[in-house]
């Protein structure tokens, strides 16, 4: 007996056990449990769940059933698996925040957007949604495979009918073995706009897709912050997906601001973000939040973040997105079964795929029909015959032993099958009258017209894709909707510039750092000796510092005291009239409390690589240091900003200029004096570097007032003074030394001019721009100033009351359009034209170089 036993053992190699076992069982996993099928877009787990439900007869338009009943029905017949994993299953179907369009409609408890678990499914009752029955619709018509359950007692199906890509609309996640899926919801209406364009256009691009299923559509809206990984998940089936928040800026009637969250990212736990978030502030890793409450209710999501008094409400806010859950990603891998093999697809696949699926299930279902009209078409055919012969058929029927003797007879006779006569004899004999004769007729009639259409269909491709369009344009019609989720751009992406008009902006920003842009027109070129025209509405102590003008397109760098850099376009600066205030510059660049704007300069275009190889970005400090590096090294725009210069303890960055390599460098001083040497004095650095001596100055109070690179061979330097006075002079006055020098005068400095305020090099086609610290404002052209000599004390330029004083000279291109120009109304007592004022001054119009 031993023997017997021993020789039954077949010894195996266990290495090859395990392989062929986890093999298996990884093959089972991946097929049978965690990835879905291309054509229908569900898991077997949720497919088992549709159709059990279908099988109970818990339609949409039905009573709703306990979800324990359906789960019995689920596990007993098709699922043998916990009963948890399946009513999981159908809670998540039912969530509007998990799913994009949900499947089942529950009724009770069914969890929360803060994670709170469904109550038990003795408590719970559900039904089909009626776009669950679309996916269901015609499963009846020999549409798809089925196969045994579990048990061999049922069969299942599959894959369903679909009337339209779930697994784009839907998505759908699960981790298998080796391998894992992750795919993004997506919008209806889009969705069957793109599936439409393929029926159209076999061979149209993921590319000219794109326009019409532009990005993810998540249930919970939110905002897509940027394109590039969207892009790439559509094109390549694999990409990341940054999700933010949707928050907004309000202002308390305390005068402080608060954060308002209404909208979170997919799939994010809110009560815990929002725990998270208070131990973050808690640990001082986020400041400036003094409160967090959660005002959500049945209307909505609303999250305040109530600030402190003195936080900035956008430094706040992007410390929120990096520090919190407000922004999360989704990582797209677009991993489905295609004729039951895992591949990862792109959006045309994915597209691709359903039409052919869609594709097959009108044939099968237009084959069906025709099969059971023709069915149909033979019995009506027998009963015309049998009624054509009407007394015949009676007395052949009334003659026969049994029926099969009828049934026989009737064959025999008048050549009908054994279908028709069965039919016949089963025939009422109301059916006999005239009127059900007609009625026979017309139904045969129709059934005939019927099959003619049937085979046509299954003759003609472009018929049966044109019932696919018509059928996807019926799910679009009935269950489509606007997209919830906003797609943001970013950095160099594409941008909604095509939309923006490229009009020029005179952008102000004041000495507290409120920025806006108003359009060049809405300003007037005013007299020389102008009161000027309010320009400006700002707080007593705060006052217009930089005022320039750029169009919309351009890109500004922002530089700052402390040596940092910050990018901005035109176009997303806020635009306001010429008396509003504006919105704080911290609002729209991440700069630090203690740091100020120093100097902007617009720039055309960071992407060609010959322009910003071939200029420089050349910087001049409060005493007297100079740098130049590349823009090369300013071309990759960041959000939280770069060092431009390396600035030492007690100086400031205080001007900038975009210059060719071959430019000339003009640095004044505030007693009145200025340099003039070639740039290639000044070496290329790098951005980190301090920079070299630019001029040499003369006492702790003579700082250096401004730099200009000047380009042209038609350009004068004109200097304004303190208390408004100022002048043009030739650049050939200022004779070319080597950078470092003390240099030469170039104004007349008296108690009655004050000291040099401002050097800005000008021609005859441009205006000036001058503002005091009051808030006006006047626009003079450059032309009606004479051209004199550096060593004068100048013309006034504006009138000042005793207090006031300039606070900021911008040049600016003269508008070609026609102006509206006004003569000031009051203009200066001591100089009553500028003829007297020059002539008061053509006494020192001596050069007096040192």
């Amino acid at each position: 007996m031993a023997e017997e036993d021993k020789s039954n053992i077949i010894p195996i190699n266990i290495e090859d056990e395990m392989r062929g076992a986890y093999i298996d069982y990884s093959m089972s996993v991946i097929i049978s449990r965690a990835l879905p099928d291309v054509r229908d877009g569900l898991k077997p787990v949720h497919r088992r769940v549709l159709f059990g439900m279908l099988d109970l007869g818990v339609n949409y338009n039905k009573a709703y059933k306990k979800s324990a009943r359906i789960v019995g029905e689920v596990l007993g017949k098709y699922h043998p698996h916990g009963d948890s994993s399946v009513y999981d299953t159908m809670v998540r179907m039912a969530q509007d925040w998990s799913l994009r369009y949900p499947l089942v409609d529950g009724q009770g408890n069914f969890g929360s957007v803060d994670g709170d678990s469904p109550a038990a499914m003795r408590y719970t009752e559900a039904r089909l949604k009626r776009i669950a029955e679309e996916l269901l619709a015609d499963i009846n018509k020999n549409t798809v495979d089925f196969q045994p359950n579990f048990d061999d007692s049922l069969e299942e199906p599959t894959v369903l009918p679909g009337k339209f890509p779930n697994l784009l609309v839907n998505g759908s996640s699960g981790i298998a073995v080796g391998m894992a899926t992750n795919m993004a919801p997506h919008n209806l209406s889009e969705v069957v706009d793109g599936t439409i364009a393929y029926i159209d256009n076999k061979e149209i691009t993921v590319e000219e897709l794109i326009k019409y299923v532009k990005a993810p559509d998540f249930p919970t809206g939110g905002i897509i912050y940027g394109y590039s990984g969207v892009r790439a998940a559509l094109e390549t089936g694999r990409g990341r997906v940054v999700m933010r928040a949707k928050a907004e800026i309000e202002a308390m009637p305390s005068g402080r601001e608060q954060i308002i969250v209404t909208e979170i990212p997919y799939q994010v736990n809110k009560a815990s973000m929002i725990e998270k978030t208070a131990a973050l502030v808690n640990e001082k890793k986020i400041e400036g939040i003094s409160d967090i409450r959660d005002e959500s209710d049945r209307d909505g999501f609303r999250i305040v973040y109530e600030l402190k008094r003195d936080a900035v409400a956008n430094i706040v806010l992007n410390k929120l997105y990096k520090y919190t859950q407000l922004q999360t990603s989704f990582g797209v891998n677009n991993v489905a079964l295609v004729k039951g093999r895992p591949q990862t697809l792109n959006l045309k696949d994915l597209i691709q795929y359903f039409v052919e699926h869609r594709h097959e299930v009108v044939i099968r279902r237009t084959q069906f029909e025709l099969d059971e009209a023709e069915k149909r078409a033979h019995i009506l055919l027998g009963y015309l015959i049998a009624l054509d012969n009407l007394d015949e058929v009676i007395n052949l029927i009334r003659s026969s032993r049994d029926p099969d003797t009828a049934k026989t007879g009737l064959m025999e006779k008048f050549g009908l099958s054994e279908i028709q006569a069965k039919a016949i004899l089963e025939m009422r004999l109301q059916r006999l009258t005239g009127m059900e004769r007609e009625k026979i007729q017309k139904e045969y009639d129709e059934v005939m017209a019927l099959i003619d259409r049937l085979k046509e269909i299954l003759e003609k491709e472009e018929l049966r894709m044109g019932i696919i369009k018509d059928e996807l344009l019926e799910m679009k019609d009935r269950y489509g909707d606007e997209r919830r989720t906003a797609i943001e751009m970013v950095g160099d992406e594409f941008t909604m510039e095509d939309m923006i008009a490229d009009d020029e902006m005179v952008i102000t920003i004041s000495h507290q750092g409120y920025i806006k842009r108003t359009p060049l027109v809405e300003y007037r070129t005013q007299g020389r000796g102008g009161v000027g025209s309010r320009g400006v509405t700002m707080k007593d102590d705060d006052f217009p510092e930089h005022l320039f003008v750029a169009t919309a397109h351009n890109y500004l760098l922002i530089f700052t005291a402390l040596g940092r850099v910050f990018w901005l376009k035109v176009y997303e600066i806020p635009e306001g009239g010429k008396v509003t205030k504006g919105r704080a510059i911290q609002n729209l660049i991440n700069i630090e409390p203690s740091d100020s704007v120093r100097t902007v300069i617009n720039v055309k275009n960071l992407s060609d690589a010959d322009y910003i190889n071939n200029n420089y970005i050349m910087m001049c400090t409060k005493l007297g240091t100079i740098k130049k590096t590349s823009l090369e090294a300013y071309s990759r725009p960041r959000t939280n900003g770069i060092n431009a210069i390396n600035v030492v303890e007690g100086d400031q960055l205080l001007s900038v200029s975009l210059t060719n390599g071959d430019n000339h460098i003009v640095i004044a001083k505030s007693k009145g004096k200025a340099i003039h040497f070639h740039e290639s004095d000044v070496r290329p650095m790098g951005r980190n570097a301090t920079g070299v001596k630019g001029v040499t100055r003369e006492g702790a109070d003579d700082i250096v007032v401004g730099m200009v690179a000047v380009s042209r061979e038609d350009t004068n330097i004109l200097v304004v003074s303190e208390k408004g006075y100022g002048k043009r002079s030739s650049i050939e006055d200022y004779r070319i030394t080597k950078r470092g020098g003390k240099g030469v005068k170039t104004i007349n400095i008296t108690e009655k001019t004050g000291s040099l305020v401002a050097i800005k090099e000008v021609v005859d086609t441009d205006d000036l721009m001058i503002v005091n610290r009051s808030g006006i404002t006047i626009r003079i052209s450059v032309e009606v100033l004479r051209v004199m000599g550096r060593n004068t004390q100048g013309v006034r330029l504006i009138k000042l009351n005793d207090t006031d004083a300039i606070a900021s000279v911008e040049k600016i291109e003269a508008i070609e359009e026609d102006e509206i120009t006004e003569e000031g109304g009051e203009v200066d007592s001591e100089n009553t034209s500028p003829e007297a004022s020059d002539a008061e001054n053509a006494n020192n119009d001596e050069p007096q170089d040192e």
